[in-house]
């Protein structure tokens, strides 16, 4: 179910490389080989319009993208992506200050235990990232 990398199209190629740049290519390598045919449309979708359309977009920097990601996941409660997103900090400049004042907003915006439940995994995966606790 796999097209042919020379049959994708450019927004394709683009998010893959934006991908690359924000994720890294050993997180992309996986996440490529744990493809089923079942999630391929799927994973093709995310890297087209996420990566290829949104991310890619001039206007705002890897680093404004990431913050503005990482409040989104924070308030919806995306533990999984919200920890992927704060590892990609170390690719897209965001600093642990960007994310604390991320974590504010997500106080006021989104609710307090929301952000107190957000700022448990954004330390955890920080100080993981710094050699810390697993």
């Amino acid at each position: 179910m796999n097209m042919p990398e020379d049959r994708k199209s450019e927004r394709h190629r683009t998010g893959m490389a934006t991908r690359r740049a924000v994720l890294g290519d050993d997180w992309v390598n996986a996440a490529e080989a744990r493809k089923t045919d079942f999630d391929t449309p799927f994973q093709d979708l995310i890297t087209e319009a996420a990566w290829g359309h949104v991310w890619s977009r001039p206007d705002w920097t890897k680093r404004e993208r990431s913050i503005v990601t990482i409040a989104l996941l924070a308030a919806l409660g995306q533990d999984d992506e919200l920890a992927l997103h704060v590892r990609a900090t170390a690719n897209t400049g965001a600093s642990a200050e960007d994310l604390r004042e991320a974590m504010l907003h997500v106080a006021i915006y989104a609710g307090v235990p929301a952000a107190n439940h957000a700022i448990k995994i954004v330390r955890k995966t920080l100080s993981a990232m710094e050699g810390g606790e697993p």
